[in-house]
């Protein structure tokens, strides 16, 4: 067996923890919602009608590939690439280059951010490995204009940020869409994580609170894992149909 990621990577600790992933989940709703190209997840109805289901999808496979064998790893990129094919034969034209690296860029951006909010820092090295999985996975895609070094990325990542975000009328029905399907306190919930975790064009675009409010939450919830009361805490805020998809995400592997 040949891993895409090898046993020991800090990219397993971070995509074998149910906590981590939540928070990349949080972190990415918030930049879909402001991504230019959101139109297109709006194309096919999906995203509208069950936007938590969408955005946990795209965490989902992210998670399988990180998880897989090599030749399976890139056959579920393949299987991602063709699905994004299909969309755009039945639109008549292509999905811009650069949203396929925005979406690479958040899953490198919010597995660091996520992990640095739950557990530490990370090293340089750490960051590092992170960026270098998923940039596998974007060479696997074919994309162009990858940048090739963490030090690259975090140059574009503000570019893109800066050039590829806007506030819209999906940013907004998105948004309703979220308050929606969660109700009121996990709807709360979520933009108290997604002040923790987004850069601060994501969170003045989206007009978030600027005081990280649920720091002190955080702390908390860490001193309730080492004691085992952290299952008890996220069965109370996650929706009824995503709480065993999220639990059995333990894998700490």
């Amino acid at each position: 067996m040949n891993p895409f990621v090898k046993p020991g990577s800090i990219v397993r600790t971070i995509w074998g923890r149910g906590d981590t992933i939540l928070l990349i989940f949080a972190g990415a709703s918030a930049e879909f919602a402001l991504n230019k190209s959101v139109d297109w997840l709006y194309f096919t109805g999906r995203l509208p009608k069950d936007p938590l289901g969408r955005l946990f999808s795209t965490v989902s496979y992210a998670r399988r590939i990180v998880f897989a064998d090599t030749a399976d790893a890139n056959a579920a990129i393949d299987h991602i690439t063709a699905i994004h094919k299909g969309v755009e034969k039945a639109r008549g034209y292509t999905i811009p280059a650069g949203a396929y690296l925005d979406v690479l860029f958040m899953l490198v951006g919010y597995s660091i951010s996520a992990y640095e909010t739950v557990e530490r820092k990370m090293s340089a090295g750490e960051k590092e490995e992170v960026f270098s999985v998923f940039l596998r996975v974007g060479r696997r895609m074919g994309l162009s204009g990858l940048p090739a070094s963490y030090t690259e990325f975090m140059a574009l990542r503000e570019t893109h940020l800066r050039e590829n975000l806007v506030r819209s009328e999906f940013s907004k029905d998105l948004y309703r869409q979220y308050r929606k399907h969660l109700g009121a306190v996990r709807y709360f919930v979520l933009l108290q994580a997604q002040v923790l975790l987004v850069p601060d064009r994501v969170r003045r675009l989206l007009r978030l609170s600027s005081i990280p409010f649920f720091y002190p939450v955080v702390q908390l919830y860490k001193a309730a894992r080492l004691v085992r009361l952290d299952k008890s805490i996220k069965y109370l805020l996650l929706p009824s149909q995503y709480r065993e998809q999220i639990f059995g995400l333990d894998s700490l592997t």
